[in-house]
């Protein structure tokens, strides 16, 4: 079971960048794979992007496809979510999510943190 911790949200302007984190404990992250999940106020939690173990493959939503990377470290257990040119619907609680394989995570069915707020102001 791996335990996640996120952190480096916070309020910012339109079109200012963000990285957020997510720190892990337990032996078993670095053979698992990472995603980051957000979720709007009063909408239903959405995939935004995921790596695997290796930090070599890497997926990401559509709509936030150029603007947002998913890197990892596993030196430090911790992955990151790179965030560019922020707009106000990017406003969410992001969660990141850990788990054995891809289709684990996708699905929701991995370990999740307690999320880190988001708030972007126009």
């Amino acid at each position: 079971q791996v335990q996640l911790v996120e952190s480096g949200g916070g309020l910012v302007q339109a079109g200012d960048s963000l990285r957020l984190s997510c720190a892990a404990s337990g032996r078993a992250f670095i053979k698992y794979y990472m995603a980051w999940f957000r979720q709007a106020p009063g909408q239903e939690r959405e995939f935004v992007a995921a790596i695997d173990w290796t930090g070599d493959n890497t997926e990401h939503a559509d709509s936030v496809k150029g603007r947002f990377t998913i890197s990892r470290d596993s030196a430090k257990k911790t992955a990151y979510l790179q965030i560019h040119s922020l707009k106000p619907e990017d406003t969410a609680v992001y969660y990141c999510t850990a788990g054995p394989n891809m289709a684990t995570i996708r699905r929701g069915f991995g370990s999740w943190g307690q999320g880190t707020h988001v708030t972007v102001s126009s």
